[in-house]
């Protein structure tokens, strides 16, 4: 890897990371549904109560997505600093985690960033659902 591949992956590591702020809302909202579901599930009206377990549902997804972009952040932090010496190591690795399906050449670095940001979109629009239908649930909760 040269140095603006070095520049390329540092920069990707710490756009993922910056998500952190949206990981954390996208739990938070995750818990409180749960909690309002646990709480007070039978005195809430049902469009309410479908509102929190949808947030909850969703929450699955974006607990997902949270994991895979800080897997892929810590990736891209190693090849940055060149605890991955290269992508083809990084691609026999993630093989032999049965991560990745065998095939004959690298992942090349600007799919992989692409597929990055893409998971990072993903994440945003999870959550944004979440912030959503929770707001839908709390708007909901007077009407009988």
């Amino acid at each position: 890897m040269n140095d603006m591949d070095r520049a390329l992956c540092s920069a990707t590591a710490r756009l993922l990371q910056a998500n952190r702020i949206a990981t954390v809302w996208g739990l938070a909202l995750s818990v409180l549904a749960i909690a309002v579901l646990a709480l007070t599930g039978r005195s809430l009206p049902l469009l309410s109560a479908l509102g929190f377990g949808a947030v909850a549902l969703v929450g699955v997804l974006e607990r997902y997505l949270a994991f895979r972009l800080y897997f892929d952040a810590g990736l891209f932090k190693d090849l940055a600093g060149g605890a991955i010496a290269s992508l083809s190591d990084l691609d026999s690795a993630l093989q032999r985690l049965g991560l990745r399906p065998a095939t004959g050449q690298p992942r090349a670095l600007d799919d992989r960033v692409a597929g990055a940001r893409q998971l990072l979109g993903r994440h945003a629009i999870a959550v944004a659902c979440q912030s959503g239908l929770f707001l839908l649930a709390l708007l909901t909760q007077d009407l009988r």
